[in-house]
């Protein structure tokens, strides 16, 4: 019995283990992409200057059509509160 006992915590500790390491490459993986997207900005600002202006209207509406998107498409819940739907 305490050797099932010990054998399902061992799992659970190297189960852990593995999310945090996930956790952590997930991270850092945003981190490099952050880096990328500032370095790419600075270089197309410095060859065409007022870009990342441009860029972040782009952006700006881009998301704002996607939440609209989502939004139309997404079945109306009556039993949530009229600001979580």
């Amino acid at each position: 019995m305490f050797k099932d006992e010990n054998r399902r915590n061992g799992d659970k500790d190297s189960l852990l283990e593995q999310l945090n390491a996930l956790k952590q490459e997930d991270e850092t993986l945003y981190n490099i992409l952050a880096v990328d997207v500032w370095a790419l900005a600075k270089t197309m600002d410095e060859f065409q200057p007022g870009f990342w202006s441009a860029f972040m209207k782009n952006r700006d509406l881009a998301l704002k059509r996607f939440i609209d998107e989502v939004m139309r498409s997404k079945p109306v819940d009556v039993k949530r509160p009229p600001y979580l739907r």
